[in-house]
């Protein structure tokens, strides 16, 4: 039997560009989407090469439980000793922020103050403990779900106890310094077997919603007006920075193999990390100005562990 790759998602478009690229190769492989299902944990898994790229926002595609389903899954396939690339911890950082948080900081990295709460009463009487303005987000989300900027508690308040309230499907909000970026942007720092690829400019002056792949970005593109004809994703190929080293030993230290690490510059130049993506996805406009092709790498990276592994 050959042994093959096996991507484990549940996003069809956003794995299209990977299933493509390794079609380019030639390298076997097979779907797992991964929605609803069982597992008998008492069978053994196919052998190949696995990777997991199981999203925080799976819920707003009324996949509710596929997150939880997968981490069943990895639990099984690493139990086994199967090769798998972002394996359990990954999805464990992935769906749950205030995770990524600590994690970031025992490695040293700066990230926003940030304080974890549960409870409506709980997140307006946490606020008073932040500078303002400050901004709440979901502890597991993705694209930007459920991030307010409030200038003041009682608008804060206001907001909580309206029928405009987003619940986090996880149950914690979370209440976050507000970092001001000189120029209405972040930096997306892309890793492929946990070494650095290229950084990603983002223009974040219409909002928070920063998914940088193209089944994302079709509504962007019959919203351009004369005013507004600046490109939201322009990589930076030869970005240098001392927070890369520090991004690569996160990254090695939690077991992480592919990764889009996000950041902010205050006015002063100092550098928040606020986000870790480890279902990670890139924008075929941006790359194609550099050619430079991050689902392309990734496929590469996949075919050299299945040939390493078992030819």
């Amino acid at each position: 039997m050959t042994q093959k790759i096996y991507v484990i998602h549940e996003n069809s478009e956003w794995t299209e560009p990977l299933f493509k690229a390794l079609d380019q190769l030639d390298v076997p492989y097979e779907d797992w989407f991964i929605n609803e299902g069982s597992i008998d944990l008492t069978e053994e898994p196919p052998e190949g090469i696995f990777y997991n790229r199981m999203s925080a926002s799976s819920h707003t595609r009324d996949h509710r439980y596929a997150p939880e389903l997968v981490t069943a899954v990895l639990a099984w396939l690493e139990q086994h000793d199967r090769t798998v690339l972002n394996g359990s911890h990954a999805l464990d950082l992935e769906i749950n922020k205030a995770r990524q948080y600590t994690a970031l900081q025992k490695t040293g990295i700066q990230t926003p103050k940030t304080i974890v709460t549960v409870g409506k009463q709980q997140l307006v009487e946490a606020a008073h403990k932040m500078e303002k303005p400050f901004i709440t987000k979901h502890n597991r989300a993705g694209k930007g779900l459920g991030v307010q900027l409030f200038q003041t508690v009682e608008a804060l308040e206001s907001y909580v106890y309206s029928g405009e309230f987003e619940e986090p499907i996880d149950g914690i909000t979370l209440l976050q310094q507000y970092i001001e970026s000189p120029d209405a942007s972040i930096t997306r720092c892309e890793f492929i077997d946990g070494k650095f690829y290229y950084a990603v400019k983002v223009d974040t002056s219409d909002g928070f919603e920063l998914c940088p792949a193209d089944a994302c970005s079709i509504e962007d593109q019959f919203c351009m007006t004369t005013e507004n004809t600046q490109e939201k994703f322009q990589i930076i190929s030869d970005f240098k920075h001392p927070i890369i080293q520090q991004y690569e030993t996160f990254l090695s230290d939690n077991r992480i193999d592919f990764a889009g690490i996000e950041f902010i510059y205050d006015l002063d130049g100092n550098i928040y990390t606020y986000d870790v993506n480890t279902n990670t996805n890139y924008n075929s406009d941006a790359e194609s100005k550099v050619e430079m092709y991050g689902m392309q790498a990734i496929a590469n990276t996949l075919s050299r562990y299945l040939n390493k592994v078992y030819y």
